[in-house]
């Protein structure tokens, strides 16, 4: 059973079709968080990245890995929708292997350093045993957002 399927996630996370890139979380702890981005042809960025060569963009592998690291940092935020969580730095990006349709990354990001507003955290996405991409990523929690 998941920690949160994706009615759960949407409770935490503002995002929403087509930028909500993640489907599940199934670990989550203080310090670490495991979530699963299914990776379906139908995807609307497969329609302009390389139509007859279907690749995930890995700036979006990157926004898969910092929304769930969003989870874990909101999990526990009163009125969590309205204080997104904004990527501020991207250390140390490096992919290792193409994400293709068909493909179920698996994000695993672990805590490096928090605040109250600010977390650095660091993971890996991975096909079956294979990383495909790893980073340390900063995310800021936003003033909230007016309504």
């Amino acid at each position: 059973m998941p920690v949160l399927d994706v009615l759960g996630i949407r409770e935490i996370l503002p995002h929403r079709y087509p930028m909500l890139l993640v489907d599940r979380i199934e670990e989550m702890d203080a310090q670490h968080i495991v979530g699963i981005k299914n990776v379906t042809a139908n995807e609307p960025f497969f329609l302009g990245h390389f139509p007859h060569y279907p690749v995930m963009p890995g700036v979006l592998i990157l926004e898969s890995m910092a929304q769930v690291a969003g989870v874990l940092i909101l999990k526990d935020i009163p009125d969590s929708k309205n204080r997104p969580v904004l990527l501020a730095s991207i250390k140390e990006a490096k992919f290792r292997k193409q994400v293709v349709p068909g493909d179920q990354l698996r994000i695993e990001m672990n805590v490096l350093k928090r605040r109250s507003n600010v977390a650095v955290m660091a993971g890996v996405a991975k096909v079956g045993d294979t990383i495909v991409a790893e980073a340390e990523v900063m995310c800021v929690l936003s003033d909230p957002v007016q309504s």
